[in-house]
């Protein structure tokens, strides 16, 4: 760990980027040029999440591991089709924000199937640290930060505590940088607007997809999260090990992420396992296709990091209802309703109930109020 006056610098100097309202990439690379003063390191990795599954939705690297993508699948198959201490999902879960794996494990960093099966042997990486980007409402990202080599310096105690310390002012960075990225015009792509139910892949056992349906790969080429990402099927395997450990009842959580696609769009990503009649196990089918408004609506009002009075009062106003009826509704006066207002619109950066709604939808929804709906509540191809 560096000098506490370089930590306490590079504390506020993420506290200051996070307020920014840049998005997603710059934020990354501004934060990750800062983590690096304070905390040595030879690869960093950061992975956006679904904070309701807390599933990967795309992942951006630097240092040595730029432009290291051969092996994103198996990171994502070892990430969440294993139980780990050290993964995310479970940092989460025990309320852990930061890990130290060296420290987690008293130096044997080959008790972690992620370290022994991957990291060591391809990158020769023997200590990794660990962040959630939580903010108290949930968590938005996760950070990764190696060493190489046998005699690396492991991750210490003061730099684990520092990471953990910065956990939140990099959550609200990533809330930032999501909402940053509205546009005032839908980009809807020409093969997404010929598209009226989900796309259909087919993972098998190995590993391997034997099968898709029609606009599969347009759908797959959506999910290109920004410049260093990788390729754009890499949050695919992430839910394929999370659905095989779904399907053998060592999670709860079901396969499922909603994620921001390359165009503007939302959309909606499920994993399922398969089971044959012949006893074949491992296979697993992914359906992707267009975000409806339910879906959505609850990832970008908590995105504004609104208080959980705030967010009944967005909840009624996306429902067109008055003011007079909200106060009567949540048992306050219609003066503390306008206050609540006042304070929604400055975080969400609007100033009146239509902007919000716009600003909430994303400007996705909108311009085709009018348009048909498919039985499955998809909009009919214009």
């Amino acid at each position: 760990m560096t000098s506490s006056l370089t930590a306490e610098r590079v504390r506020r100097d993420l506290d200051v980027v996070a307020h920014a309202g840049l998005g997603l990439d710059d934020f990354f690379a501004e934060s990750v040029a800062s983590l690096s003063r304070a905390i040595p390191n030879d690869a960093v990795c950061i992975a956006s999440l679904d904070p309701s599954s807390l599933i990967l939705t795309g992942a951006r690297k630097y240092g040595d591991l730029l432009g290291q993508d051969g092996r994103d699948p198996d990171w994502g198959l070892l990430e969440y089709g294993r139980v780990e201490e050290s993964s995310f999902r479970e940092m989460a879960a025990r309320g852990v924000d930061a890990v130290g794996l060296s420290e987690l494990t008293r130096g044997e960093t080959r008790r972690s199937d992620r370290m022994s099966e991957l990291m060591i042997p391809e990158f020769s990486y023997h200590d990794e640290a660990r962040v959630l980007l939580r903010d108290g409402r949930g968590v938005w990202g996760g950070i990764s930060l190696f060493r190489s080599g046998t005699g690396c310096l492991p991750f210490d105690r003061a730099e684990i505590d520092f990471l953990a310390s910065v956990s939140q002012t990099l959550a609200v960075g990533v809330r930032a940088g999501l909402l940053s990225t509205v546009v005032a015009e839908p980009q809807i792509l020409e093969s997404q607007t010929s598209m009226t139910g989900p796309a259909v892949i087919i993972v098998d056992s190995n590993d391997q997809i034997v099968q898709m349906s029609a606009g599969s790969q347009e759908r797959i080429d959506e999910l290109v999260a920004g410049a260093n990402s990788g390729a754009a099927i890499n949050p695919i395997f992430g839910l394929i090990g999370a659905a095989r450990l779904y399907g053998r009842g060592e999670s709860t959580v079901p396969p499922r992420l909603r994620v921001r696609g390359a165009s503007g769009m939302w959309l909606v990503i499920n994993a399922s396992p398969l089971s044959s009649a012949d006893g074949r196990v491992g296979e697993v089918v992914i359906t992707i296709e267009e975000a409806r408004p339910p879906e959505i609506v609850p990832i970008v009002v908590e995105a504004f990091g609104l208080t959980a009075r705030e967010r009944d009062v967005t909840q009624l106003v996306l429902q067109g209802v008055a003011t007079k009826d909200i106060a009567a509704a949540l048992h306050v006066s219609a003066y503390t309703v306008q206050d609540h207002l006042k304070s929604i619109f400055d975080k969400a950066g609007v100033r009146s109930r239509r902007d919000l709604i716009a600003r909430v939808y994303f400007d996705q929804y909108a311009p085709r109020i009018n348009q048909p709906l498919a039985p499955s509540g998809s909009f009919l191809p214009i």
